[in-house]
């Protein structure tokens, strides 16, 4: 018998070979699957990378998010990453499933800065541009977009006085460009030049860009000179199958603050005022806490090769005076759509707004302020009830029982405003994209006014008016840019674009009014007015169109991401311009270079030097200027028989004479700057200087009728001015910015931003043409009652533009007497300036666990503003017993001043400032529910408090005379605080945003 034990043994010690080695290679083979999410919304990432660090070998999410991955012996650590987050390594060790959050890449996400016609990574800018993202905006009761860059950019002023919800917001870029031509920034909204900022929601916004230098805006051409604002509305769903659905909701109440002091009814007897036997408080009887509410939601997407995101916002603002109000709707729609492998992309934007506006005569204000204080609202006299509607009023000058002003007169508006996008874009090669874009933008404004026939102020005398406008404009723009990208070599990248455009712009406009109604009717019925000729009426239309045809071309160079340099050219005509100068050229140059691509500079992450030089256009505000237009003059009886009417015909007038050199008017910029990032960019900054020189701009200059017309050769001057290029401006600035990103230890964490600007003044170099010209212009008479001769803003030729002038205060005689330097006007002083020397915004944000606080200094020093309430209301002569008066504390009490309100140095005040412009406090509620993604509570105030030595009402900045109807001589008579100044308010909001997914 075979011996059968050493065979089994062996075949034994086999299989327990075979078994190990099935067992090593399944230890060495094992699989781990796991899901990788967005951290902030929780939805999967799908296209993410997993990769085993140190090698190859990895995989991609699929649309879940989902992935799964074989894993050798060895392998230790996973990477995920996607752009756009945070790229993270996972220990693997025993886990066979793992869920992955990725946090957003906040600073990745800001590399792309969005420039004329496209964009740029932040490193390769040249120019002063400066991007700002949503969790930089201001926040709080944000009506305007231009709010939500208050105080946030060095140059940037952005200032209404008051808290009137229907003013909208002055925007100066690097301070005046021009005196009356388009003296704000260009908006350029979804790729759409010029648009209505009306046209986007804040709520709406994703990004805002500003293009500050000359160079950065040339690219606009003709359109350029205010500088260039950039906006981009609220991107598309783009993961695959997803839904998300935000809303966001707030209620605020505005209460009025900063009330200038009066005297009390007994004060005001006790100094002479008449008694009419009551105790009123006017300002308290107009104004009272007004309550907003604002509601916004929107749903956004993708499916396929499609994205969308649909939008409404409703926002309801009232104003602390019954009667004044804006209701917005706003709707938005934007679509894209890819094909042929994503090489063709359509996207349409569509976005529709209607707004209903309420206002009051503002001069209600200043009747709170200074109407006898021992006067009644309503009286029951025969007379009060017949012929004012039962109140309170006297036959004195300039004396209008406020609350009856406000609710006897009337002023509405609908606004209405469609702006419809449609861009193509097609891959021809991988590195060359043709661009197509048409864009149409309209606007229907319907206004009315309405003066009872109780109306002390205007509608008595008028026997009740009315009237109505009408105001339509449309622009059409097409442009199309081919735009090509190349390696030159290994380290020289060049970007060309090439583009062409046309503008269309037509406006139109209608206006009504008649006096004499039998019945307060209003504006609804203007046939039932039975007086259409004389005072309060009018009949009035008009239209005009102009266009504008564009070429221009840019380039790009990237040297190794060590030098980069941009230049580009504009070539643009105007049919508005004289036919001898209808064309103009816009060049513009930049260079910059990252020194520490370079050299090892220690603490520097970055630092980039840049220098560059633009010239930019401004078009003006009439395409007619040039061209010596006819209108209508007066009404001419040629028999001079009331009694016949056939007869009867409206002249014809020249406004002015033709001007066939009638040009561009043209800044030329100069700007040197260096980005930095310190500390692995922890801090990052910016610094600039400029200066800019500004010339030809339009004015209207008086000539010699029968002259010989210097700009029309073999004419003369049939009319008594000439549209001319006539002054030269000179201005520089110094900007800097810098944030720092996160500062704190465990979980508090504070992110605070800071920027100033510290502004040399415009000077004006030259206000001549030739012969033509003046050596100063003078402006903005104080007003009635009895400072109406002399204005106060001398502009002269080597001088500041806006400087305040007046007879020094010298002291008072012992019975209250002004001492003044001079009271010859040719001897007047320099009493201040109404620009600012500098502004400031410091922006804060900290984080705690789930709670956030952000609050916003923001301030203006270096500017002086004309108090008008203490230049008339604050003196104790008999005249002005009339009104009550204000007693500040910069009013002369020991001894009283007797003399008749005279303007002079004492009402000229520093209005430097300091305002806690915001503050927000937010707290965000976990949730681990499927469908919600966020959950978020907020308390935010506006207008907390002003540190300020000024007593008026408001110390903020003034770029215009409100009280100036002229546009192209508003800007040169900065600095006055006008009486019917809309009080101030102070805001408190509380709200809540939900995410659903």
């Amino acid at each position: 018998m075979s011996n059968y034990l050493p065979k089994l043994k062996s075949l034994m010690l086999a299989f327990a070979l075979v078994l190990s080695v099935m067992a090593t290679v399944n230890a060495q083979n094992r699989t781990i699957s796991g899901t990788i999410l967005d951290a902030a919304l929780g939805d999967p990432v799908p296209g993410a990378t997993v990769l085993v660090k140190g090698t190859t070998r990895g995989t991609a999410t699929d649309l879940d998010g989902k992935f799964t991955l074989q894993l050798q012996a060895g392998d230790q650590t996973l990477v995920v990453s996607f752009v756009g987050y945070l790229t993270q390594e996972i220990e693997i060790g025993n886990q066979t499933t793992i869920t992955v959050n990725l946090e957003e890449d906040i600073q990745s996400l800001q590399e792309a800065v969005v420039i004329g016609y496209g964009s740029q990574d932040k490193k390769e800018i040249t120019s002063a541009v400066v991007g700002v993202k949503p969790e930089d905006f201001n926040r709080g009761n944000i009506t305007n977009p231009a709010q939500l860059l208050q105080g946030k950019v060095a140059g940037l002023s952005i200032t209404r006085p008051g808290g009137n919800p229907n003013n909208g917001f002055t925007v100066r870029l690097r301070g005046l460009s021009t005196f009356g031509a388009n003296s704000s920034p260009l908006i350029v909204l979804d790729g759409v030049i010029g648009a209505s900022i009306e046209n986007v929601d804040p709520n709406d916004i994703q990004s805002i860009d500003v293009l500050k230098d000359g160079s950065a805006a040339a690219i606009y051409g003709a359109r350029g000179s205010s500088g260039v604002i950039l906006i981009t509305t609220t991107k598309q769903g783009k993961k695959e199958g997803t839904t998300n659905v935000n809303i966001n909701t707030f209620g605020t109440m505005d209460q009025a603050t900063n009330l200038i002091p009066v005297l009390s009814p007994e004060e005001f007897v006790a100094r002479g005022g008449t008694d009419f036997g009551s105790k009123t408080d006017w300002r308290d009887e107009l104004i009272d806490n007004a309550f907003s509410y604002t509601t916004n939601a929107s749903v956004s997407g993708s499916f396929g090769n499609s994205n969308y995101m649909a939008a409404v916002n409703y926002r309801d603002n009232n104003g602390i005076v019954n009667g004044v109000g804006n209701e917005r709707l706003n709707t938005r729609l934007n679509l894209s759509q890819g094909a042929l492998n994503n090489r063709l992309r359509l996207n349409i934007n569509l976005s529709f707004t209607n707004v209903d506006s309420e206002s009051i005569n503002d001069a209600a204000f200043r009747y709170a302020t200074i109407y006898n204080p021992t006067a009644p609202i309503t009286e029951s006299t025969e007379t009060a009830i017949n012929r004012f509607g039962g109140y309170f009023q006297r036959d004195l000058f300039d004396f209008y029982n406020p609350v009856a002003l406000a609710k006897q007169q009337k002023f509405v508006g609908e606004t209405k405003t469609a702006l419809t996008s449609y861009r193509a874009e097609f891959d021809i090669l991988s590195n060359l994209t043709l661009t197509a874009q048409y864009s149409q933008d309209r606007r229907n404004t319907l206004s009315g006014g309405f003066w009872s026939l109780q109306d002390f102020q205007v509608g008595i005398g008028a026997t009740g008016s009315a009237e109505r406008n009408t105001f339509d404009r449309k622009q059409r723009i097409f442009e199309s840019t081919l735009r090509y990208e190349t390696d030159l070599s290994d380290k020289l990248n060049m970007t060309l674009l090439g583009g062409v455009g046309v503008q269309y712009t037509t406006n139109q406009g209608f206006n009504a009014r008649v006096r004499q109604y039998l019945f307060d009717l209003g504006w609804n019925n203007l046939g039932a007015g039975a007086i259409r000729v004389g005072n309060n009426t009018n009949v009035s239309s008009f239209a005009n169109e102009d266009q504008l045809n564009s070429v221009f071309g840019r380039a790009n160079f990237n040297w190794d991401n060590i030098v980069f340099v941009s230049a580009s050219v504009r070539s643009e005509t105007y049919s508005g311009f004289g036919e001898n100068n209808q064309t103009g050229i816009f060049p513009a140059f930049s260079v910059g270079s990252d020194f520490t691509q370079v050299f090892d500079m220690g603490l520097f992450s970055q630092f980039k030097p840049r220098v560059s030089y633009g010239v930019t256009g401004n078009l003006p505000p009439s395409p007619t200027l040039a061209l010596g237009v006819y209108g209508n003059g007066n009404r001419i009886d040629l028999d001079g028989d009331p009694l016949t009417q056939n007869d009867i015909f409206v002249g014809i007038n020249q406004f002015s004479n033709p001007n066939k050199d009638l040009k561009w008017e043209t800044k030329k910029e100069f700007n040197v700057g260096i980005d930095f990032g310190i500390w692995d960019n922890k801090v990052t900054g910016s610094v600039d200087y400029y200066t800019r020189n500004i010339s030809d701009l339009l004015f209207n200059v008086p000539v010699a009728t029968g002259a010989p017309n210097p700009f029309d050769p073999g004419r003369f001057n049939t009319a008594s001015s000439t549209w001319v290029n006539l002054a030269d401006l000179r201005a520089a600035g110094f900007e800097f910015a810098v944030g720092v990103t996160q500062i704190g230890k465990g979980a508090l964490k504070w992110t605070p931003n800071l920027n100033f600007t510290i502004y040399d003044k415009t000077t004006i170099e030259s206000l001549s043409n030739g012969d033509l010209g003046f050596e100063e212009l003078r402006f903005a008479t104080p007003g009635s009652p009895g400072q109406n001769n002399n204005p106060i803003i001398y502009n002269r030729v080597g001088q500041t533009l806006g400087d305040i002038y007046g007879p020094k205060l010298n002291g008072l005689t012992e019975d209250g007497q002004y001492i003044l330097s001079t009271t010859d006007p040719n001897q007047f002083e320099k009493l201040g300036n109404g620009l600012p020397k500098g502004e400031f915004g410091f922006a804060n944000n900290l984080m705690w666990g789930q709670w956030n606080l952000s609050f916003f200094l923001r301030g203006a020093w270096g500017h002086d503003l004309y108090n008008s309430y203490r230049g008339f209301y604050e003196n104790a002569d008999p005249a002005s017993n009339t009104w009550n008066s204000v007693i500040t504390d910069k009013t002369p009490t020991n001894p009283l001043v007797v003399s008749t309100p005279t303007f002079n140095s004492s009402v000229v005040e520093d209005a430097s400032f300091i305002r806690l412009d915001n503050m927000e406090l937010g707290y965000n509620v976990k949730t681990k529910s499927a469908n919600l993604s966020s959950l978020r509570f907020y308390a935010a105030a506006q207008n907390l408090f002003t540190i300020t030595n000024y007593t008026g009402i408001d110390p903020e900045v003034r770029t215009n005379d409100s009280e100036n109807g002229d546009a192209f001589t508003s800007a040169l008579s900065p600095g006055i605080e006008r009486r019917n100044t809309y009080f101030q308010t102070r805001s408190f909001t509380l709200g809540v945003t939900v995410n659903f997914k």
